[in-house]
């Protein structure tokens, strides 16, 4: 893997994560008004699968957003994982 190709990879990686992280505050903050329209669960679960966990995972905790769900506290740790395994085998791959 080229310097480039990391340096894209990286900040595509950094938008990413800042997007789910600010999906994370907007469904918070739509939570709390009656009649509002939420951004679902299968949502926040795809972005955290398309290398957005780590900002599912902060948004989790930084807006205490979601913590009660036992999905999402065993499944975003999950696909954090999943995300590095993914990025570790690209890395390999491109190498």
């Amino acid at each position: 893997m080229t310097e480039k190709q990391l340096l894209l990879f990286l900040v595509l990686f950094s938008i990413i994560n800042f997007w789910s992280f600010l999906v994370m505050m907007i469904d918070k903050i739509k939570s709390k008004k009656i009649g509002s329209e939420r951004i679902s669960e299968g949502m926040m679960f795809f972005m955290a699968s398309i290398f957005g966990s780590i900002g599912v995972y902060a948004g989790m905790f930084i807006f205490h957003h979601k913590t009660s769900k036992w999905y999402f506290l065993l499944g975003i740790p999950l696909l954090i994982i999943q995300n590095i395994a993914t990025f570790f085998l690209l890395f390999r791959f491109l190498s």
